[in-house]
């Protein structure tokens, strides 16, 4: 299948940014630059729902296909969490949710985590492509590095044996679960 332009189903620009660095040979555009502003409620209980919402909903309402990712960070310790919740897990922002994942995390030895993503490409006609993918490590005890978003200065990577936070943009993205995620999608369609 050929697809000339995307609209990238996100406000998020760290994860716009990836998927613009891995998605190659199609043109991305946000839905913010195609007009749409509307806020998506996540109302699904796993990755690939939310994904699927948000690919749906911004599909149907440009008549483009859309592109969405929902993704998080499991915490093995932690049953899974903050999972899903990942971006909401304070309820306040970026820097409040690493504190709270911090402070769960104090004086607990297993510290084996992952990071999740599901994608969804959605074409106007209601036609659904799903792609997923994992990238292991462990929770750091304290912050190191200043390079990506979210959780990606807590969480070190057994792939490159070092926090995301230190991890160059290009290192990330050769072993980050988005990528995996879109590889497995790129396959698929």
């Amino acid at each position: 299948m050929k697809l000339e332009k995307i609209v990238v189903a996100s406000t998020n620009e760290g994860k716009i940014t990836e998927i613009k660095s891995i998605f190659k040979g199609v043109e991305i555009v946000t839905m913010k630059e195609m007009g749409y502003n509307e806020e998506i409620e996540e109302t699904g209980s796993t990755f690939k729902e939310n994904a699927k919402i948000k690919a749906e909903t911004v599909a149907m309402a440009l008549s483009l296909p859309a592109l969405a990712d929902d993704s998080g960070l499991c915490v093995e310790a932690l049953d899974g969490a903050p999972g899903v919740y990942s971006a909401r897990f304070s309820g306040e922002g970026p820097k409040e949710n690493r504190d709270l994942l911090l402070k769960r995390m104090e004086h607990v030895y297993n510290r084996k985590a992952y990071f999740e993503s599901a994608v969804c490409l959605c074409l106007p006609d209601g036609k659904t492509f799903f792609g997923e993918g994992r990238t292991y490590g462990k929770i750091l005890t304290e912050e190191i590095g200043e390079n990506g978003f979210g959780y990606d200065c807590l969480f070190f990577s057994e792939d490159l044996k070092m926090s995301f936070g230190k991890a160059t943009e290009e290192q990330k993205n050769t072993v980050s679960h988005r990528f995996r995620a879109l590889e497995d999608l790129i396959k698929k369609i």
